[in-house]
């Protein structure tokens, strides 16, 4: 057994696993990754991109966000326990990516929602791969929030992006998107609870999905380089998934205060 501050007792499978989890959600920004991948700033990228830019990316993700989830989730047949396909889903977003990164960037409006929607769908078979059933309204919304997790808002510092803050400061907008949905359903896409949860994760994600657009728009990268931006991005909202998924688990048995007091004692 493992014994946090407060004296409560962990299985050592569990500590272990809230030690993976907090590795994989503390990791390097997907910035960071790109860099490294292609050599290049990713500054050099955004210089060739149109004027507003950053705001189209915001429509075409939030539009993506209302319809990516419930499309994914409805793809994924039988609930219950068993391991995530993500070699699959990378395979697809590779796929994805090496196309819109052959046509350019006039394929943004299909490639952009296309590849949130696997996205997504690597994140709920992630979450089912760790015990949690995608049908409930709940792990829905949670399958959202990695969403935001694995990128910045553009008003975000250093002491802003960590894992537990941007859970707080999502929570009042899950809290009454969810009451609004178990009420009334997702007819109402404009509903304002609906509207504000989708608008703050869609403000994060965007960021992140303009600097994969901004790396994929220097020259002579290509579809083959589309492909593999596209992997990388694949694998870090995988990671982030992994590691949510994780906390949650844990969270059904511990509850949720004392794993996040355990989590950020944890020395990785």
């Amino acid at each position: 057994m493992a014994i946090d501050s407060t004296g409560i007792e962990f299985t050592d499978a569990d500590w272990n696993d809230l030690k993976l989890a907090k590795s994989k959600l503390e990791n390097p920004s997907l910035t960071a990754k790109i860099s490294d991948l292609i050599g290049k700033p990713i500054e050099t990228g955004f210089k060739l991109l149109p004027p507003s830019w950053n705001k189209k990316v915001a429509e075409i993700t939030r539009i993506a966000l209302f319809k990516g989830l419930e499309f994914a989730v409805l793809t994924m047949g039988k609930t219950g326990t068993k391991g995530s396909r993500n070699r699959l889903h990378k395979l697809l977003i590779a796929g994805s990516g090496a196309a819109g990164g052959f046509v350019g960037l006039a394929s943004l409006p299909v490639e952009l929602p296309l590849s949130t929607t696997l996205i997504l769908r690597s994140i709920a078979d992630i979450a089912r791969s760790e015990g949690h059933d995608i049908n409930l309204l709940e792990v829905k919304l949670s399958c959202l929030e990695v969403l935001a997790f694995g990128g910045k808002s553009a008003k975000d510092d250093a002491t802003e992006s960590g894992y537990w803050v941007v859970r707080g400061a999502l929570a009042k907008s899950v809290s009454e998107a969810a009451s609004y949905i178990a009420e009334k359903g997702l007819a109402e896409e404009g509903a304002p609870p609906l509207v504000r949860l989708i608008t703050a994760i869609a403000s994060r994600f965007s960021v992140v999905v303009t600097e994969e657009i901004a790396a994929t728009a220097v020259p002579l990268l290509g579809a083959v380089a589309g492909g593999s931006i596209n992997l990388l991005f694949m694998h870090h909202f995988q990671e982030i998934a992994r590691g949510h998924f994780i906390v949650k688990r844990l969270e059904k048995k511990y509850g949720l205060q004392r794993v996040e007091k355990a989590y950020r004692e944890l020395t990785i």
